[in-house]
């Protein structure tokens, strides 16, 4: 039996995010090598990135957004989706929230995001679930870098969209991914955004928080 938890503390440093600083969480400092040392710990070969180690650029943006603006959260039902490390959904529960759920399909993602909650003194339910296509009416919906790849960003944005017709609140952190439907959000704000060269092509994004426009 893997224990995640003992594994995301023994190989990762618990750092505060470079542009939420306020929060800090357990990541790592060479993307392949934990890469490696999961399939090892694991046993199989071809698993998804660690996504749950790093601050991202469109979460780091997304968390700034939250803490800086917490009446978009403060006293209502907030879903983060597709959460990685729980860094917006951190943010969301240190801006009010209500009550804050974080979803990923990663286990070790749903294990960091429990400890990195537990490190800022915040109340994070992890949803290990795909909840794409669902609806428990949440107030507000947040997601980070989820628009790198089309077939996901098909399943998302419908999703969304959806959601925010309904009346949720609903807004994207991200930083130029290839498949986010510009012509189909609006930018509420802009940030400079200190990442990894290991996994962007620069130090420093230009990562922007967008809802949905409503025509």
């Amino acid at each position: 039996m893997v224990d995640r938890a003992a594994f995301i503390r023994s190989e990762t440093r618990l750092l505060p995010v470079p542009h939420a600083p306020e929060i800090r969480l357990h990541v790592a400092e060479e993307a392949t090598e934990l890469w490696q040392k999961t399939e090892e710990e694991l046993g199989e070969m071809g698993l998804p990135p660690p996504f749950w180690a790093f601050a991202w650029a469109g979460g780091q943006a997304l968390a700034r957004y939250i803490l800086d603006h917490p009446d978009f959260v403060r006293g209502r039902k907030v879903l983060d989706v597709a959460s990685g490390s729980g860094l917006v959904a951190i943010a969301a529960a240190k801006a009010g929230a209500a009550t804050v759920e974080a979803a990923d399909i990663d286990a070790f993602a749903a294990e960091a995001i429990a400890i990195n909650a537990e490190a800022n003194g915040v109340r994070v339910t992890p949803r290990l679930a795909d909840l794409v296509g669902t609806d428990e009416g949440w107030d507000v919906v947040l997601t980070g870098d989820i628009f790198y790849e089309r077939d996901i960003a098909e399943r998302m944005w419908p999703w969304l969209a959806s959601l925010e017709q309904r009346g949720a609140g609903v807004l994207i952190g991200d930083p130029g991914r290839s498949y986010l439907p510009k012509d189909k959000v609006e930018q509420v704000a802009q940030y400079r955004v200190q990442v990894t060269r290991e996994l962007e092509d620069a130090e420093i994004k230009l990562s922007r928080v967008w809802r949905i426009r409503d025509d």
